[in-house]
């Protein structure tokens, strides 16, 4: 079966309907407390770090994570008070879960312009895994 449409498509019709930050806005949004940055890049791409504070939540379960019938449903999601900003490495899969999300239903989420990236050529604030771990104990 032929491929019809291609990944950058599918990414240029969510970029057109999702609401996309500049880094420059989220550094300014960091200290509300209604904010929360989640990292929905997959595991393995951690070892390299992290948004600092933010909330990893892998793309493969965002769905299933998000919707509160499902078994794997985490109350983080339901908190319409909090707005969420996605970001991945680039941008791309981070829009199109934005766009997820909005198709089922939340209006409370918008995702990072340029990825982790973008954030780190910003001189956005990272950590590591093991920062993060040392600040928890």
């Amino acid at each position: 079966m032929p491929i019809t449409k291609s990944s950058q498509q599918l990414v240029a019709e969510a970029m057109a309907q999702v609401h996309t930050r500049s880094v420059s806005e989220v550094l300014a949004m960091l200290d509300q407390p209604a904010v929360q940055i989640v990292d929905i890049r997959d595991v393995r791409e951690l070892k390299d770090g992290t948004i600092t504070g933010s909330t990893h939540a892998p793309r493969c379960m965002l769905e299933f994570w998000v919707d509160p019938e499902s078994p794997y449903h985490k109350p983080m999601w339901a908190d319409e008070s909090k707005h969420f900003i996605l970001f991945c490495g680039a941008g791309w899969r981070s829009a199109l879960a934005a766009k997820t999300l909005q198709d089922m239903g939340m209006r409370n989420v918008s995702h990072i312009e340029g990825g982790y990236a973008a954030w780190v050529r910003h001189g956005g604030p990272t950590e590591t895994l093991e920062q993060r771990k040392a600040k928890k104990a």
